[in-house]
């Protein structure tokens, strides 16, 4: 029996550990599109630190991903920074965009995550025929006229979900790493202002360091000051990230993310 300290999860990650191909990637560009954007976000069951999305593009010319390639989550933080200027030269193009806690505050977790979208999306050189999203939920799409200061090319092209597509596709696994490295190097340089709470560590999530910083100092401007940081949240045991509801009363389907656990 699986002890209740994360062996589970552990042992579900480990039956997981197929190398993604790009073979799903190529049976839809062979559909007669010409870029297909692979999409994956981190950070979203953070307490402190933005949001951050990362976008791939392939086209039919695109070859192997390089060896060693995982969903970030997978890999360890040394394994992601040696892969990450590998999967940089390997892709077209590629772009990271984030939105930061002060508006996730402002907008709800859903919005904000389609903002750093629409931010790394504007980055790209090309405009995508598709987008591969990880997941059961297109977060991507807006569903409605916008409620804030957002670009107003924010992907607006079909979106394909795909559940583990991270774990299967290549593409959106290397976007994957690109994101998460490219937020944890931004966590360590606010943990330099920051240092009680050890962000170069947690990268903003739950952990038990940062919860006790929490409890002595409260939080700061970078802390995501419209969620539950010192009730709910904290039940790392219970409490799902995916239920965090911003000021737009935004709940967040899909995939959950125990927030206690996190991204190391």
């Amino acid at each position: 029996m699986a002890d209740k300290s994360g062996g589970s999860r552990d042992a579900r990650r480990t039956r997981t550990t197929t190398r993604p191909t790009l073979r799903y990637e190529r049976e839809l560009l062979r559909t007669g599109l010409r870029w297909l954007a692979a999409v994956d976000e981190v950070g979203r069951g953070s307490l402190a630190g933005p949001v951050t999305v990362g976008v791939v593009l392939v086209d039919l010319s695109v070859r192997t991903a390089p060896a060693g390639l995982r969903d970030s989550k997978l890999l360890t933080p040394a394994h992601r920074e040696q892969l990450a200027p590998r999967l940089r030269r390997w892709a077209p193009a590629w772009a990271v965009g984030h939105a930061s806690a002060a508006e996730i505050d402002a907008i709800g977790i859903l919005r904000a995550l389609r903002l750093a979208g629409a931010r790394a999306f504007a980055d790209l050189p090309e405009r995508a025929d598709l987008v591969l999203l990880d997941g059961s939920y297109d977060w991507i799409s807006r569903p409605e006229p916008t409620l804030f200061d957002e670009p107003d090319d924010a992907a607006p092209i079909p979106v394909r979900t795909r559940v583990k597509a991270d774990l299967r596709c290549a593409s959106v696994a290397a976007a994957s790493v690109l994101a998460k490295t490219t937020r944890d190097a931004l966590m360590v340089e606010l943990a330099r202002d920051h240092p009680r709470y050890g962000w170069e560590l947690n990268k903003g999530y739950a952990s038990p360091e940062h919860r006790q910083a929490l409890l002595e100092l409260g939080p700061c401007e970078h802390h995501r000051r419209s969620w539950n940081l010192l009730g709910g949240a904290f039940a790392a045991d219970s409490t799902e990230a995916g239920d965090d509801v911003g000021a737009f009363g935004d709940p967040m389907p899909g995939d959950a993310v125990v927030a206690g656990a996190g991204e190391p």
